[in-house]
């Protein structure tokens, strides 16, 4: 069996092959998300806890969590669901998954280092892999570089370098930076809650009007009812005469 062990810390990660029956027995009837220690992977590992975040059987399908067996079943799935992704809008499909429970049949399993111990892994702790992409959103940028408020986002992108064959000069790339708080979104925002203030004073001023054209209808329908009440009464009393 083959172990991918990742360290997020450093953003390496290394595939290691344990053919030792023994080393791998502390790992069997583990299920994903589950905290093993490694000591049994040899003496440099002693120390480390790892967390089992995944896997692949020998014929290539994958571990899904909340599978409780250690075999293979066939899931109906749609968007949303771990090891699918839909190709059309509403698209359902029936596909085979392994369990989240570990044994010997799977080919590789991939672990997470979660605490470290006291000696280095040699290719995998003691390097460090430089980050590709950098923050995107302005919070995140300022919590990388440790800004203050008053401090311009926009110094602090992280670029990126383009090389392009037959290029003279070589260009840079970087990223639009979200959630960005410039005087153009603040004018934006007081213009909106004025809108909203302007269109609230509009709505009372309607719905007094209303109010004042509706009492003055249910007044001058009050006073045709009493004329007409009047003149019924005067045309009785001219008849009885």
């Amino acid at each position: 069996m083959k172990f991918n062990i990742a360290y997020p810390a450093t953003g390496a990660q290394k595939l290691f092959e344990i053919d030792d029956e023994r080393k791998l027995r502390p790992f069997y009837e583990k299920r994903m998300s589950q905290e093993v220690e490694a000591d049994s992977i040899g003496d440099e590992w002693k120390g480390y806890i790892v967390r089992i975040s995944g896997g692949n059987d020998k014929q290539g399908f994958p571990m899904k969590q909340g599978i409780l067996t250690n075999g293979r079943v066939r899931l109906l799935l749609s968007k949303g669901h771990s090891c699918y992704r839909p190709r059309r809008k509403g698209e359902r499909r029936r596909k085979s998954v392994r369990g989240c429970i570990v044994d010997s049949n799977l080919s590789v399993l991939s672990l997470v280092i979660v605490r470290k111990g006291d000696s280095e892994i040699p290719g995998l702790t003691d390097k460090q892999v430089p980050r590709r992409l950098g923050p995107k959103r302005a919070s995140k940028i300022r919590k990388l570089f440790n800004l203050q408020k008053e401090d311009d986002v926009r110094q602090y992108v992280i670029r990126r370098e383009v090389v392009k064959e037959g290029a003279k000069k070589p260009k840079s790339k970087a990223p639009k930076i979200q959630r960005l708080v410039t005087p153009l979104t603040l004018q934006r925002k007081r213009h909106i809650r004025k809108l909203i203030k302007v269109r609230a004073e509009k709505q009372r001023r309607d719905a007094a009007d209303y109010q004042k054209l509706l009492s003055k209808r249910k007044k001058e329908q009050r006073e045709l009812k009493r004329s007409s009440t009047r003149g019924s009464q005067s045309d009785r009393t001219s008849k009885s005469k």
